[in-house]
């Protein structure tokens, strides 16, 4: 297995124009439908599948408010956030049911001992079958509300990434060779995993903040998905560990996904 102890940034990912997109345009939010699928639920918590395109939290001003904090609110009215996931990305979020559970769960984050795995559908395939991307982020002021990699003064931020196989119809991939990767954060910086991959030169599907034109337009979402979390229950100590599959048509996936074993970091 062979591992980035310090990977540099594609040269191609320093343009801002002809390729990278903007925010030009005018962000309408047109949330799904529907109530959230319920993963689990105790007497301290709740773990739901989040759908892509739905505020975590409400934004701000009145046409925000719809999200899925408030719509988990309406069926369980002592519902508190503990975490978040970007609008566009789907998968597992946590939501505690009592006060105390709130901050037990919120220290659980804070000291990373809550561990996470995603997959994402990326553009082409990279050279290297599995990877340590270590790139220190911060919020780029210039273009908000992205981020980029500062080694001068960005926050410390780390990835693992591994090649899932999958399986081929017909002698090929129905993907057309845009890669399926495992991912586990070691740290959990705000789009920590959609600047990392982009700076390794493979940037995520659909991506309208860091995708240049061809990969944003070779899906019409985030190819990005929060499909395992493992915390411990904040009365027992359990360790709790849930999983939910991504949407299989809009990852192109023929079979489910069985992720790897996860890495010691």
């Amino acid at each position: 297995m062979q591992l980035h102890t310090r990977f540099q940034p594609a040269a191609t990912t320093k343009k801002t124009t002809s390729g990278m997109n903007t925010q030009s345009t005018a962000f309408i939010y047109q949330p799904p439908p529907g109530a959230p699928q319920v993963i689990y639920q105790d007497k301290d918590l709740l773990v739901v599948n989040k759908p892509s395109g739905l505020l975590t939290n409400p934004g701000k001003g009145a046409h925000l408010a719809d999200c899925l904090l408030s719509r988990i609110q309406a069926l369980y009215p002592t519902a508190l956030l503990v975490h978040r996931l970007d609008m566009a990305t789907s998968g597992l979020v946590v939501f505690a049911l009592r006060k105390k559970a709130e901050v037990e769960l919120k220290q659980q984050f804070a000291n990373r001992t809550v561990k996470k795995a995603y997959v994402a559908r990326v553009y082409g395939t990279p050279g290297q079958t599995s990877g340590l991307i270590d790139l220190p982020l911060i919020a780029d002021l210039t273009a908000p509300p992205r981020n980029k990699v500062c080694f001068d003064s960005g926050k410390a931020a780390t990835t693992y990434y591994q090649l899932l196989l999958e399986p081929i119809e017909n002698g090929k991939a129905t993907t057309e060779h845009n890669a399926l990767l495992a991912l586990f954060p070691v740290t959990g910086r705000a789009h920590q995993l959609r600047v990392h991959l982009e700076q390794l030169g493979h940037p995520i599907l659909g991506d309208a903040l860091y995708a240049p034109t061809k990969a944003q337009a070779a899906a019409s979402r985030l190819l990005l998905h929060a499909m395992e979390l493992e915390i411990n229950q904040p009365y027992s100590g359990a360790r709790l560990t849930f999983s939910c599959q991504p949407d299989a048509a809009a990852f192109g996936l023929l079979a489910d996904i069985q992720l790897p074993p996860r890495p010691d970091l």
